[in-house]
């Protein structure tokens, strides 16, 4: 496949700035012209060599491998663009942020059963929920609730509808009663969520009369740790809140009891995203239409 070698100093520029208008600037261009460039080289090499959004540009597998023949002798770099696309399996390491509460993504069996179907894939999961652009930050995909996705990600659902559950220990509502309302919770001792320090606890959502409502509860137990708060709650430390998919075994055990749940309807629910469908990387297209056939065969549905 015949390559325009005329654009590989714009590639170099822009894996070098890591932005699209600093790379034309150096070149004496424009950033349409760095960008047009850039697709046309991509098109050529099969394959995304930057994954770029508003907020950022970095250098995917391939654009690494790139890179780095480009400091080689030139029958290297030939035989890196020649043989770019000559295996198209999935392969190579995939780096997924993932929030905490995503409970139909960190259950397991969907990322054991994708890597028993993909064994050259090699899967790398971050559980975090700071908030931060997954590009810049050198992730593949993200996996988060809907409603906090940046606007020029493209997602694909990754289960169905969930719900918010407020619960307590049958312990705790032996002790102090269970509220009525929402905002009763303020005469109760509350078990509350916060990303980080400097942060303040996570609002709780409610909806009244098809009029969705936030609490800002005051807890007298703050974490940032999931596990904590449940175990907490178990504990009959208090009434504690997060998706329904978090407290169900203990919900179905009777250890915790639902409050509240006329107040707490279903809304859409988490999402793998990634910044672009154009020239996928093989890792990623398989994840996608992985979570895609689970989808379809209702393995990952997060309400019953």
């Amino acid at each position: 496949m015949p390559f325009d070698y005329n654009l590989l100093p714009m590639f170099l520029a822009v894996a070098e700035e890591h932005n699209f208008r600093a790379a034309a600037d150096r070149l004496g261009v424009t950033r349409s012209a760095v960008s047009q460039g850039m697709r046309r080289l991509e098109d050529g090499f099969g394959a995304v060599l930057v994954t770029r959004t508003t907020r950022a540009v970095r250098l995917t597998e391939a654009g690494e491998r790139l890179h780095e023949a480009l400091n080689r002798p030139m029958s290297d770099i030939a035989a890196a663009l020649e043989g770019a696309d000559v295996d198209p399996s999935p392969r190579g390491k995939l780096k997924i942020a993932v929030t905490s509460i995503a409970e139909p993504f960190l259950s397991g069996p969907l990322v054991a059963s994708f890597a028993e179907a993909h064994p050259q894939v090699t899967i790398d999961i971050t559980v975090t929920d700071g908030e931060f652009d997954i590009v810049a930050a050198g992730f593949d995909a993200g996996v988060r609730l809907g409603e906090v996705i940046e606007q020029d990600m493209i997602a694909v659902p990754l289960g169905g509808p969930v719900r918010e559950a407020v619960v307590a220990a049958p312990a705790y509502i032996a002790a102090h009663g269970a509220p009525g309302h929402p905002r009763d919770l303020a005469q109760h001792r509350c078990i509350g969520w916060r990303s980080s320090p400097d942060i303040a606890p996570h609002h709780w959502d409610f909806s009244e009369n098809g009029v969705p409502f936030k609490l800002a509860v005051e807890p007298q137990i703050t974490t940032n740790d999931l596990t904590f708060m449940l175990r907490c709650a178990l504990a009959g430390g208090g009434i504690t809140f997060a998706t329904e998919e978090t407290f169900r075994p203990h919900l179905e055990s009777g250890a915790l009891v639902s409050l509240l749940e006329d107040y707490l309807p279903p809304f859409p629910g988490f999402y793998l995203y990634f910044p672009s469908r154009r020239n996928m990387p093989p890792k990623l297209r398989a994840l996608i239409d992985h979570v895609r056939t689970s989808n379809a065969g209702g393995r990952l549905g997060s309400s019953r």
